[in-house]
């Protein structure tokens, strides 16, 4: 019998304290969250290091059976872009350091989440001789590629992200698309790349009944229903969707059994509970393209709400849509698919991945919105093909998606490279503390 393995998640911006559905929360601190719970349902246990934001955050939380969330104190205790965090992480290693003296032991593994936690991970692996791990998330010379100038990481990321490739033990891609970059963009040895997907909670999103949602939500029972659920930002390009809504309205007659029937758009998201083209700005861009194109009526803004909501909001919807033109892996077409809803998904990241075209949904070109237009006439016409789309995409999800698949598969991973580097760690030293270049 193989005995547990002590897990350190490094996340140095997402933590699975946070609120999701803001500028800098989501996918990471789902994908950090439901793996360290699986992990520690399968005995391991499992510490999530992520950085203080708020001063009167506790050392540790405990954070369920097994596993606990670390505060480490990198930089000033207050909430901070993503982008303003780079010069504080020699702080956070040294802080964690500090733990392992303070507790008089490491973990067996690291696993480094986005790229300033794998320098966190590399200096770590270097100094303590804890074998390292890394899941990018997304990769800066990508980002650089869709955003050009809009793109606000700090000039020693790619940099940064080159010396994570030589220096971990593995690194974990999570689609075929980015094993691609990784390869071709950072010269990443094949061999030392592992393809192991994010996952779904497919106890929290499952199907609801449409019409039992549509009543909890307050919904029109007979309308067909768009829905788009994830962050507000540009890349993740709603405005494509709102376009081609504006693109189906003229041929509103040919939807449903009522041959007066309208597609309607469903956005959930935003900084705020109700929605705020302030605290937004998305929002009132695309208020204002609604109203441009003239279906500002059939545009409805939610608001942020929390994943055991949405599930109600996936199952009310007819079709899942999201047509980002830079999306790492996303995980919101899992969740849709986990509620039995078809998606609609750009052919972008890790999007064709995880929508099997023609099975569970469509693919589509990016910035398209005459294709999306396409798409939605052929899903919104055909009731039993959105059934039955909807029915195999639960399927694929439960056969391939669960967290517990893809915690059972990195289990193996950290095994192996706990194993090929066991005897290998120095002895803890304070000495170490305080070095400041990466």
């Amino acid at each position: 019998m193989q005995l547990p393995l002590h897990i350190a998640l490094i996340s140095e911006h997402a933590s699975p304290v946070a609120l999701l559905g803001g500028a800098d929360a989501g996918g990471q601190n789902v994908y950090v969250d439901e793996l360290g719970r699986e992990l520690a349902r399968l005995g391991h246990r499992v510490d999530v290091l992520t950085r203080r934001d708020n001063p009167y955050a506790p050392r540790l939380v405990d954070w369920g059976p097994g596993m606990r969330v670390v505060n480490v104190d990198a930089g000033p205790p207050q909430l901070l872009s993503k982008d303003e965090l780079w010069q504080y992480m020699p702080d956070f290693r040294d802080d964690v350091m500090r733990l392992w003296l303070l507790e008089g032991e490491r973990p067996d593994v690291l696993h480094g989440n986005f790229w300033m936690s794998g320098w966190v991970a590399t200096e770590l692996r270097k100094l303590e001789g804890v074998p390292a791990v890394h899941t990018f998330h997304a990769l800066g010379t990508t980002k650089r590629r869709h955003q050009g100038h809009a793109d606000t990481s700090p000039a020693e990321r790619v940099a940064v992200e080159e010396s994570i490739v030589r220096r971990v033990d593995r690194i974990i891609a999570q689609c075929p698309c980015e094993v691609a970059e990784l390869v071709d963009d950072y010269g990443a040895d094949p061999s030392r790349l592992a393809l192991i997907h994010g996952g779904v909670n497919t106890e929290r999103f499952h199907p609801v009944n449409r019409a039992k949602a549509r009543r909890a939500l307050g919904l029109d029972p007979d309308a067909l229903l768009i829905v788009y659920v994830g962050r507000m930002l540009p890349r993740k390009d709603v405005r494509n969707i709102v376009r081609a809504l504006a693109l189906l309205v003229p041929h509103q007659h040919g939807y449903g059994d009522s041959p007066l029937a309208q597609p309607r758009l469903l956005v959930v998201g935003g900084e705020t509970a109700e929605p705020d083209p302030v605290a937004t700005p998305e929002i009132g861009v695309l208020r204002r393209l609604a109203g441009e194109l003239g279906v500002e009526h059939l545009v409805d803004f939610t608001g942020r709400r929390q994943p055991d909501e949405l599930r109600l909001y996936y199952s009310a919807a007819d079709v899942a849509v999201t047509t980002p033109w830079y999306e790492p892996f996303g995980l919101t077409p899992l969740e849709a698919m986990a509620c039995g809803v078809p998606v609609i998904g750009s052919a972008v990241g890790g999007i064709p991945h995880t929508v099997e075209h023609g099975v569970t949904g469509l693919l589509v070109p990016p910035r398209d919105p005459e294709s999306l237009a396409d798409a939605l006439r052929e899903l919104l016409s055909r009731p039993r093909l959105r059934l039955r789309m909807g029915r195999a995409a639960r399927a694929r999800v439960e056969q391939e998606f669960t967290w517990s698949t893809v915690a059972r598969r990195m289990e193996d991973l950290y095994r192996s490279v706990a194993h090929s580097r066991g005897e290998a760690r120095p002895k803890m030293a304070a000495t170490t503390v305080g070095k400041r270049t990466p």
